[in-house]
């Protein structure tokens, strides 16, 4: 290596390198000198890896001086000085000997290759062959740090111009025209008529597809914004389409007038609402509409689960009490929660309890209600109340029989039931479905204001009955609630927003969200929150025992698939993981809670832990096995049962791989349209959805030897013994609360966690009511108006 003079103002010491003048003898490593200085060549390019070192400068030596370069820290100047300003010496520091500080003769620099201007070379290199992933990190860099550099604009520009003219070669037409309109945004004036008329292009393109595939709300927008922003340019693809919206709206309309003609209101009112979705401002679209509202009114309700089964106190099939609501009456109906326990409404008229609590009134009045529950009469009653405490009735309910003592009939409109021993809510044991034999008619037969008229996979007709009709003068009451089944959050968002639906029943958080920001929908949440969990529901060796049952648990990262899977890491006050099978409330104060002791943490996601307790679980039955000298048992796969709706299927999805890593196989089982709950031998666990709303008595209904989770523990079975034996709130809420301990640390059921549901609809539907526990609750009150 050559020896080359530097001079040192700071520390003496000697550098081999070109041209500089030094007092000592001294040599850096060749590993240095390749990072940061050599004697000749120059540096490699080190292409993406440039953004990973830090700004720097390299001078490059005149080969008179001997040649070579250096990278330095960024110089004071920014240009290269003229010719006449170089004089004298240049002082820098070298990237990685900073302590030092060299000096150089101007006359011994070839160039100085600035930071920025590297950058730029890489940006327009890179923009040149069309790498346009590798040019934008360049590019940002220059646009953080040299935001007022001259030259700036024009290569952002042809960045941008460059990009969407690729991306629209490679049929990535949203990517291309939002490139196209970003370039507009920045600058105006940069190549306006080819970027205008790209823009055209791309949309027209853009605009055939999205109609193509069905995307007219999507479409819509997009014409409306591009409407807005260009209102000051004449772009081809608004004419256009503004035409071909026109003629598409103006062809629904003549269709729907026809249907009307033909006395075909169903096809009518769709077509109808489809023409001015399509057109808002059709002429007589709204009248149009409107008219078919008044002679045929009918409102359409989009659902995720589909009913088969109506019931409107069923705890673990949301669409069963849905439409339950809709076609019967409950002799005690749920209004909400109360600060001791729920709010009750009895059917018939009104209620009293004597200050001890042991004894329950029912007070008939007949005159303030509508036919048939006007014809109720009390000894009718007075035998259907009975009938729950028997064993052998079909309405039996083992906390009644156990709290009630006698029923008598005390006057022509009066039953008194006298109970055992206080109890701190007796209404709440009395929820029975009231259907049509309690008034002398058929067994099943509805009492609610409508009847299913016809169902299918894809639709259920509720009817309004004859008898509702004949009461009601009103005619605007809806003669028909259709229910649609929509495939996902997204297909139930689309319906909506396109008028095709009028309601929709459930939301996934992040779809509340988004349609809160939209004027025409109303977003509301239900009051009373939905438990999540995995039920057992067969006699698989494994999880009958709880050593198991806690790898399950341990094994599913619940705040995951919480918050990223189902609320999409948005915010939702009151969705969170659960210890306990009972709802945690709203917030810290709400009633509801009283049930969920917060004291006890979640388990959190343990997959070392769950993969030990399985193996635990493994070898106690094997060892069991050999005391008794039986073959052990086989782990084998579980039967993951779910509601054929998306939000189950996304969360049991997510479960599956994550018990697949701790080395579970596992089976996914959809369950047929409008079920809950599988049969017998098909599935082993169950995701399931339940409305623990009183937990007084849902705790037996869910966690009994003949509720949902059909528990044999005796440690469950004695907390809901203690439970229906409290005698006042403080014991009701202190044994619900060993209840959770209990519940925690055997696990009948796995707790998942709590989901607050909204529904939303459309602000031309009138009468919903804000805090219903149904949606159907107030459906005698829906009007259409516009």
């Amino acid at each position: 290596m050559s020896r080359f003079k530097l001079s040192v103002r700071i520390t003496a010491l000697t550098l081999a390198f070109a041209g500089f003048a030094i007092g000592m003898g001294f040599t850096k490593t060749a590993s240095a000198q390749l990072l940061t200085y050599a004697e000749s060549g120059a540096p490699e390019d080190p292409g993406l890896g440039l953004l990973q070192e830090s700004p720097h400068d390299i001078i490059y030596f005149t080969p008179e001086a001997g040649g070579g370069w250096a990278k330095t820290r960024l110089m004071t100047f920014r240009e290269m000085p003229s010719v006449a300003a170089q004089k004298g010496t240049l002082r820098f520091q070298i990237l990685g000997i900073e302590s030092d500080e060299f000096i150089a003769k101007w006359k011994d620099i070839d160039r100085i290759d600035f930071w920025e201007t590297r950058l730029e070379r890489e940006v327009a290199e890179r923009i040149a062959r069309e790498d346009f992933v590798g040019a934008y990190p360049f590019l940002s860099i220059l646009i953080r740090d040299y935001p007022r550099r001259p030259g700036l604009k024009e290569l952002r520009c042809d960045f941008l111009w460059r990009n969407a003219i690729q991306r629209a070669r490679g049929d990535q037409r949203a990517e291309s025209l939002a490139m196209l309109e970003e370039l507009h945004r920045y600058d105006s004036r940069f190549k306006q008529s080819n970027v205008l008329k790209a823009i055209s292009g791309i949309t027209n393109g853009l605009m055939d597809s999205m109609v193509e595939e069905g995307e007219l709300d999507g479409a819509q927008q997009l014409l409306a914004r591009l409407k807005s922003d260009y209102a000051d340019y004449s772009l081809d693809a608004i004419t256009k389409w503004d035409d071909e919206f026109l003629k598409m709206a103006l062809e629904k309309r003549t269709e729907a007038i026809a249907a009307v003609r033909a006395k075909d209101y169903r096809t009518a009112r769709r077509l109808a609402r489809e023409s001015l979705y399509l057109k808002p401002d059709i002429e007589n679209g709204v009248e149009l509409v409107k008219k078919i509202d008044e002679i045929y009114p009918l409102i359409t309700v989009g659902v995720l689960q589909a009913a088969r089964v109506y019931d409107p106190v069923r705890l673990d099939n949301w669409a069963a009490r849905r439409t339950g609501r809709l076609l019967y009456r409950n002799l005690f109906e749920i209004q909400g929660a109360a600060p001791e326990g729920g709010e009750y409404d009895f059917l018939f008229g009104d209620t009293e309890t004597n200050p001890d609590r042991t004894e329950l009134e029912l007070q008939l009045e007949t005159d303030k209600l509508p036919s048939p529950l006007n014809r109720i009469e009390v000894d009718v009653l007075a035998d259907r109340i009975a009938q729950r405490a028997l064993p052998d009735s079909d309405t039996y309910f083992s906390p009644w029989a156990a709290s009630v003592v006698g029923i008598g009939i005390d006057g022509p409109q009066r039953v008194r039931c006298l109970l055992r021993r206080p109890h701190v809510l007796p209404t709440c044991l009395l929820q029975l479905n009231v259907d049509a034999s309690w008034f002398g008619g058929e067994v099943g037969g509805p009492t609610g204001d409508y009847f299913v008229e016809s169902l299918d996979d894809n639709e259920t007709r509720f009817m309004l009955t004859d008898e509702a009709r004949r009461g009601s003068s009103d005619e605007s009451k809806p003669r028909e609630i259709v229910e649609v089944r929509c495939q996902s959050g997204s297909d139930a968002v689309s319906k909506l927003l396109s008028g095709e639906v009028d309601v929709l029943d459930q939301l996934f958080p992040a779809d509340a969200i988004a349609l809160k920001q939209r004027r025409e929908i109303k977003v509301v949440e239900y009051p009373l929150p939905t438990i999540h969990m995995l039920v057992p529901c067969s006699d698989h060796a494994f999880i009958q025992d709880k050593n198991f049952r806690r790898a399950l648990l341990y094994g599913i990262n619940r705040d995951d698939i919480l918050n990223g899977e189902l609320l999409e890491n948005k915010r939702f006050d009151g969705c969170r993981v659960l210890s306990g099978p009972f709802p945690a409330g709203l917030s810290q104060e709400d009633p509801l809670g009283y049930a969920y002791d917060a004291s006890i943490l979640p388990r959190p996601f343990e997959p070392s832990l769950a993969k030990l307790l399985k193996q635990l679980s493994i070898n106690l039955k094997a060892a069991e096995a050999e005391r008794k000298k039986e073959p052990p048992p086989t782990l084998e796969k579980i039967r993951l049962a779910f509601p054929a709706d998306n939000l189950s299927r996304v969360a049991c999805e997510a479960i599956k791989s994550q018990w697949q890593l701790i080395g579970l196989e596992v089976e996914l089982v959809q369950l047929p349209i409008g079920e809950t709950y599988p049969a017998p031998d098909t599935a082993d666990l169950v995701y399931t959805s339940a409305a623990i709303w009183e937990p007084i008595i849902d705790a037996r209904r869910l966690l009994g030897p003949n509720g949902l989770a059909k528990s044999e523990d005796q440690l469950v079975g004695l907390g809901l013994r203690r439970l229906e034996e409290a005698l006042n709130w403080k014991d009701v809420r202190d044994r619900l609360l060993d209840l959770h301990a209990i519940s925690h640390h055997e696990l009948p059921v796995l707790p998942l966690w709590q989901m607050v549901e909204s529904f939303a609809y459309r602000r031309s539907l009138t009468g919903m009511g804000n805090r219903i526990v149904s949606l159907y609750q107030n459906a005698g009150n829906w009007r259409l108006e516009h």
